[in-house]
Order: structure tokens, then sequence, then C-alpha cells
């Protein structure tokens, strides 16, 4: 089965796919090996499990990372100064790119839409228990 998106919208897909996962993977592997949370890792890890998109051979066609023009890293990528801030920043990055591929999937798969939603909200969800939980440490 094919894509339901336009071949142009692809590219958006695979960057926020990827963003998305990498972000999850971030926070899942400091609550891992820094924290050893089992509970909230296995969390993360489940919700990762989740992102997918079919067929990944049209998402990787799609892939230009050599010609992305933001590729180069920006000033506020370099602005992290604890694990906290790094938490933040991929809680963020997950958020966002859910958000993403919510929206782009209303137009043409309500389904794969409402798991993005679902993901996100999960991840709001963990955020304020990750989040609040280390400030009562």
């Amino acid at each position: 089965m094919s894509n339901p998106l336009p071949p142009e919208l692809l590219r958006v897909v695979d960057a926020n796919l990827n963003r998305l996962k990498e972000g999850i993977r971030v926070i899942e592997d400091i609550a891992r090996y820094v924290h050893n949370d089992k509970e909230l890792s296995t969390s993360l890890k489940n919700l990762r499990h989740q992102c997918r998109i079919e067929p990944l051979e049209e998402l990787l066609a799609s892939r230009d990372s050599v010609n992305d023009v933001l590729r180069p890293t920006m000033k506020s990528e370099m602005n992290r100064t604890d694990l906290r801030s790094i938490l933040i920043a991929n809680y963020k990055r997950g958020q966002e790119s859910s958000r993403v591929l919510e929206e782009l999937y209303k137009i043409v798969e309500p389904a794969l839409s409402e798991r993005f939603k679902n993901i996100r909200y999960e991840l709001y969800t963990l955020e304020k228990k990750n989040l609040l939980s280390d400030l009562n440490a």
C-alpha cells in the first residue's frame, strides 16, 4: 500500500517522523541509563514503537538530508546547559513533530492522524510527570 499523501509532502513526513522518534529516544535513554527509571523507559519505548508509517521505502526515497536548508547547527540547538534542558528540548521536539504528522494525515488518513495526536498527548503527560518529579527529587 502506498502512502496516501502527495509525494511533495513525504519529505516533511520523513523529517518529522525521524525527529519524533529521535526526541523520544533521547528522553528514553536518559530515563533508562541515567535515572534507572524502568517505568518511564518502558512507556517511552512503547510510545516510540508506535511511531511508524508504511511503506518505509517511500519515505526513504523522499529523503534529501544533504540539501536540507537548515542542516547546519543553529545557535539555539547549542543552548543546552544540563540534562533537564536536554529533556525539555526533546519533549518539545517530539510534541511538535507529532503535531505536524497529525495535521498532515488529517486530510488523507484520519486514523493515523489520531495515532499521532495520542502520541502527542502522551508526551505531554510524560513530560509533566518526568519534569515535575525531577524538581521534587
